[in-house]
């Protein structure tokens, strides 16, 4: 990046060559999809902005999300003046139809990550009905036990085929660029010009060095493996802290956050914590099903996740 902060001139809204080859060049090592480096990948300044804009970019009238998800998906529907439909599974929708429906593996708050059969049947479903799936994959890289978690651009997803198919990738987390909005969306060709073409004229432009990081990052995998065990750790003295302090961790084993219930009010939850000084998010932020949840980061310092651990100690 620093290399790279001598830059007076415009940047490219479509990304640099660079940059739009490193990022092909990851999505194949990492889940074997084959994206059109010239036309199938788009730096975003951050992907909530790419989350929060999507909707008004494609002109969605209706736009499905998890019931229990990132508000985000909800206010981007919102923005755009479009249906919010929160959906539990896709036989709730019944006769409804949908112009762009998210789907987030794995997921923020809960951690579950989605196998393939099942996004084999959400890529189906949506091809059936002329909807857009974008898929929020930014926790991808941070997987605990199990599999890697796979992309809706899987060949073992998609068929081969990016048809109606976006992924949004974010560097925040597993390079540590949240500071400097570096996130990019990849798929289907036609999705990704159509794209293109709005954010010029919007402005919406990723800044030169901060193309150069990225490309940097997405060509470097070593990194990202002492990331993960760097958050491994800390969720293994974390997790059986909580579980002896009385609260069960649902979801699943990916993701930066551990999500927890002692089967109460999330705000009674949430107040008992704060009060041994640990701050938590209450799972009612994420939905009206998170009610007796609360999502718990793994993000703090290890010094502050070893005091953490302490206070659960001392108070269970």
């Amino acid at each position: 990046m620093s290399d790279a902060a001598d830059a007076p001139g415009y940047p490219l809204t479509a990304g640099t060559a660079a940059w739009r080859t490193a990022a092909a060049g990851w999505l194949r090592r990492r889940f074997g999809a084959e994206v059109p480096p010239d036309t199938g990948v788009l730096p975003v300044i951050g992907t909530k902005e790419l989350v929060a804009w999507l909707p008004t970019l494609l002109g969605a009238g209706s736009v499905g999300f998890p019931s229990l998800a990132y508000p985000t998906y909800d206010v981007g529907a919102r923005i755009a003046g479009a249906r919010s439909v929160p959906v539990d599974a896709l036989v709730s929708l019944g006769p409804d139809r949908l112009d762009l429906l998210w789907i987030n593996s794995p997921s923020n708050p809960t951690g579950r990550v989605l196998p393939p059969e099942h996004l084999r049947k959400v890529v189906d479903w949506a091809r059936e009905r002329g909807c857009v799936v974008a898929s929020d994959e930014c926790y991808a890289d941070l997987w605990y036990d199990g599999e890697p978690p796979v992309s809706v651009l899987s060949p073992s997803v998609c068929g081969g085929s990016l048809d109606g198919l976006l992924a949004v990738h974010s560097l925040s987390k597993r390079s540590n660029l949240a500071g400097y909005r570096a996130g990019f969306v990849a798929g289907d060709p036609a999705l990704i010009t159509r794209l293109l073409a709005v954010r010029k004229h919007a402005g919406m432009m990723v800044p030169a060095p901060v193309q150069a990081a990225m490309a940097a990052a997405l060509d470097d995998d070593e990194h990202v493996a002492a990331q993960r065990l760097l958050y491994a750790s800390r969720r293994a003295a974390l997790l059986p802290a909580l579980e002896r302090a009385g609260f069960v961790v649902d979801g699943g084993d990916a993701s930066l956050y551990l999500w927890a219930s002692r089967g109460e009010p999330c705000r009674r939850t949430v107040d008992d914590l704060a009060e041994l000084g640990i701050l938590v998010a209450p799972g009612e932020f994420y939905g009206p099903t998170g009610g007796q949840h609360v999502r718990v980061a793994l993000t703090a310092t290890d010094e502050r996740i070893a005091a953490a651990v302490a206070r659960l100690k001392e108070a269970s």
